[in-house]
C-alpha cells in the first residue's frame, strides 16, 4: 500500500516543484538545473560507489561482516537512480543519500527493524569477527585399504553411472 502511495505522491510533488521553480526562475534555468544535477550526481555516485566497493573488498579481506558496506553500496546505487530521475524532490533525496552520515543513520534505522541471524562454529560468537586462523589444526589422520576388483560390489548401487 505504501508503495502505491509513493508512486502517486512523488510525481505530484515533482510536478508541483517544477511549476513553482519554473515560474520563479523560468523554463531554461529550470531545465539547466535538472541536467546539471544529473551530471553532478553521476560523478558523485561514481566516486562514492568506488569508495564503497573498496570498503566492501577490505571487509572481505579482513573477514569482517560485509553488511554495512553492502547496504551503503545499495543506497548509493539507489541515490544514483534518484539523481538521474528528473525532479527536485528526487534530487534532494538522492543527494542526501550520498552523505555518509545520512546513509549511516538510515542503516542504523533499518538494522533496528530487522532481526539479524548469524552463524559460526560452536563456541564462537557469531557477531564477532572471525580470526584468520591457520587450517593446520583441522587435519584428520586416517588409513585406507584398496580393495581388489573382484571384491567390489556387482550391479548398480544407485550412486554410480553404468
Amino acid at each position: 500500500m505504501w508503495l502505491l502511495f509513493a508512486f502517486i505522491i512523488v510525481p505530484v510533488i515533482e510536478i508541483a516543484l517544477f511549476i513553482k521553480v519554473g515560474g520563479f526562475i523560468g523554463l531554461w534555468p529550470t531545465l539547466l538545473i535538472v541536467v546539471l544535477t544529473a551530471i553532478a550526481g553521476t560523478y558523485l555516485v561514481r566516486s562514492q560507489g568506488l569508495r564503497a566497493l573498496g570498503q566492501l573488498q577490505s571487509s572481505f579481506g579482513d573477514l569482517r561482516d560485509p553488511t554495512e558496506p553492502l547496504v551503503h553500496g545499495a543506497m548509493i546505487l539507489f541515490s544514483g537512480a534518484l539523481l538521474l530521475t528528473p525532479g527536485f524532490f528526487t534530487d534532494a533525496v538522492g543527494f542526501a543519500l550520498l552523505v555518509p552520515a545520512v546513509r549511516h543513520a538510515v542503516f542504523t534505522a533499518i538494522r533496528a527493524r530487522i532481526n539479524i541471524q548469524g552463524f559460526g562454529t560452536p563456541g564462537q560468537n557469531p557477531q564477532s569477527p572471525q580470526q584468520n586462523t591457520p587450517r593446520g589444526s583441522d587435519i584428520i589422520d586416517g588409513e585406507f585399504v584398496e580393495l581388489p576388483d573382484d571384491d567390489a560390489p556387482k550391479g548398480n548401487s544407485g550412486w554410480t553411472k553404468n
